[in-house]
């Protein structure tokens, strides 16, 4: 779910939580202070810049971040709602620093360049959620699947880029879906996708992103918001069943207690032991599966 009623919830939790305060909250997501809550062993030395990516609806702004030396597989990340922003460039580098060639894109490209919501978005502004919703419905499978085949391009004619090994494909919120759909577009490409409180995962169209499964060959990890469960009761046993009938591995987990958007560190909603345990499942499946 990633709609009004989410935005609700969100919004209700926001004004329970003592955990930080705004000013905190801002120290955070200035740099430094959010970095220290993503400690990485054994971290390989990253290089990271932004770059420009053309599609056939224009250029997509993008940020870039590889290990220093080598060649590794690489993971095609969608952001949440709010778009490309200082923490996912630092989500992309701290997996980059895992040992994979890490391109966060912005999907609103084709309305403006990053950042495209206002810094520490709150919900509970009409005009906001009104702007942040229309942004999301500009995107379409079809956009999806134009995007996806021409962000995996560009990441195969980077030097850093192995592609003789599977890649990886991850997505919170709104980006949850797109993995889906990227691993069914190129099925022998994408070895694993992550979604992390994943809307709109199970539809009643028929194009449902849990209909696809099948078309996929990726391995998957699908991190459901406890929130998001009590929404959609029935979309972890339809996920669940779509992919134990196509013979995938994967872990459909629901994380009790976790509000929807609980894993972006910028978060209102950020619940760090729950996020800690979606990214360390995230590492170990690429580890298998990226090969």
């Amino acid at each position: 779910m990633c709609d009004q009623d989410t935005f609700e919830d969100m919004i209700q939790y926001q004004r329970q939580s003592s955990a930080l305060s705004r000013r905190q909250f801002g120290s955070l997501a200035a740099g430094a202070g959010l970095l220290s809550l993503l400690p990485v062993a054994n971290a390989a030395e990253t290089e990271g810049h932004d770059v420009e990516i053309k599609t056939p609806d224009g250029t997509a702004d993008a940020y870039f971040v590889h290990p220093a030396t080598g060649r590794h597989p690489a993971v095609l990340m969608w952001p949440d709602i709010f778009g490309l922003r200082p923490t996912f460039k630092q989500m992309a580098t701290r997996l980059a620093q895992s040992g994979y060639c890490v391109l966060v894109v912005n999907p609103f490209y084709r309305l403006k360049k990053a950042p495209t919501s206002p810094e520490h978005a709150d919900f509970s502004n009409p005009d906001v959620a009104k702007m942040l919703t229309s942004e999301m419905n500009s995107l379409t499978p079809a956009t999806v699947a134009m995007d996806g085949k021409a962000f995996l391009a560009w990441l195969g004619r980077q030097p850093s880029v192995d592609d003789k090994k599977k890649w990886g494909v991850t997505g919170y919120c709104m980006g949850g879906p797109f993995t889906i759909r990227v691993a069914a577009q190129f099925p022998d490409r994408i070895g694993a996708l992550a979604s992390f409180h994943g809307a709109f995962l199970v539809t009643d169209q028929p194009d449902s992103p849990h209909l696809l499964v099948a078309k996929t060959h990726a391995a998957a990890l699908i991190a459901i918001a406890g929130s998001d469960d009590q929404k959609q009761p029935d979309a972890k046993d339809k996920l669940e069943a779509a992919y134990t009938q196509a013979g995938l591995p994967h872990t459909v987990k629901v994380y009790q207690g976790a509000m929807h958007g609980w894993c972006p560190t910028d978060s209102r909603v950020y619940n760090h032991d729950l996020a800690e345990d979606a990214w360390a499942r995230q590492l170990e499946l690429f580890r298998k599966a990226l090969v």
